[in-house]
């Protein structure tokens, strides 16, 4: 044989292989789903994340035709849940509820993060944002962003906050904040917003940049004074606050988000009819209702805006992470 037809049997072999792989994914696609799907949650149940997910679950997967399993993989800094998406077979059925945490702010303060948000998983859809309220107890005596910086200013590291741990996004967002106002609190890290919340409550923190649902039950009791939100627009569900940037602080635009990711190297095909349905389901008012009762926003975007916009919000908090020089180990 010739080494121009080696060359050919070679050429003809790796064609017919190749042709298998695509036939593969053509007709896993095309069954698709032909059992139920898991949605990993990378935190315990309750709270916003979890009850996103429940609600996208059950209309999705109605319209799949299968159910879709909410699992609650909390744990290691939502770590390990995205670890074991990452690890799951890219074929559609093992699905992440991806969330600022795991996927823009770990990268950026954690040295030995074992998954890669870019490298290891497909963007599916952006489902929903929420900007973060920032609340303080009544009895502080300060009712504007403005006032809370001027004690804060007058008072260097006196003032205590509270957020979810070291390196959380509430935790990165009060970074932000005191750096772009010129401040210096005490951080107090906390194992939930709950429980920041219900101390800031007691008094023994100041402030807390919560979410929304943890928060407005207790501006509306008068217990404690919205201050401001970190989204660049008011938000519809206290549209009385008024934001970071109208008061004081051009540009300030931080927000928290949950959206749906799949494992690398899931078939396209299969990425686009998961991302079409969410998208039916996000515009289809009783979703809507159910999610909007839990203070959050309707997003819904393409795979590529939804890689598009976690790229933009890994920088933002790389940014902070370095400025500040927060590290996880």
């Amino acid at each position: 044989m010739t080494i121009r037809s080696k060359y050919l049997a070679k050429y003809l072999a790796f064609s017919l292989v190749f042709a298998a792989v695509l036939a593969a994914n053509h007709s896993r696609a095309d069954e698709y789903p032909s059992h139920p799907i898991h949605l990993i949650v990378p935190f315990s149940a309750g709270g916003s994340a979890d009850s996103t997910a429940r609600v996208i679950a059950s209309r999705v997967g109605k319209a799949l035709g299968q159910s879709i399993v909410v699992e609650n993989r909390g744990g290691g800094g939502a770590i390990i849940g995205a670890e074991f998406v990452k690890k799951s077979e890219p074929d559609g059925y093992t699905l992440l509820l991806g969330q600022s945490g795991p996927i823009s702010i770990n990268p950026a303060v954690y040295k030995d993060l074992p998954y890669d948000p870019v490298k290891d998983f497909v963007p599916v859809s952006l489902t929903t944002t929420y900007p973060y309220v920032m609340v303080v107890n009544s009895s502080l005596g300060v009712k504007t962003l403005k006032e809370f910086v001027t004690l804060a200013r007058s008072k260097p590291g006196a003032l205590n906050y509270g957020t979810t741990g070291v390196g959380s996004s509430n935790h990165l967002v009060t970074e932000l904040f005191a750096g772009k106002a010129g401040i210096k609190m005490t951080h107090i890290p906390y194992r939930g917003t709950a429980l920041a919340v219900t101390d800031l409550l007691a008094g023994q923190v100041q402030m807390v940049f919560s979410d929304p649902i943890s928060a407005l039950q207790y501006v509306k009791s008068g217990a404690l004074v919205a201050l401001a939100v970190t989204s660049k627009d008011r938000s519809p569900v206290a549209p009385s606050v008024p934001t970071i940037a109208e008061s004081g602080y051009p540009g300030f635009d931080a927000i928290a988000w949950h959206g749906i990711l799949a494992p690398a190297h899931t078939p396209p095909a299969i990425v686009a009819r998961l991302s079409a349905e969410i998208l039916k389901a996000l515009n289809d008012p009783d979703t809507r209702a159910l999610l909007e009762k839990q203070a959050i926003q309707i997003v819904g975007s393409s795979p590529e805006a939804f890689a598009s916009f976690i790229k933009q919000d890994s920088a933002l908090w790389k940014e902070v992470a370095d400025q500040a020089r927060i590290e996880v180990r």
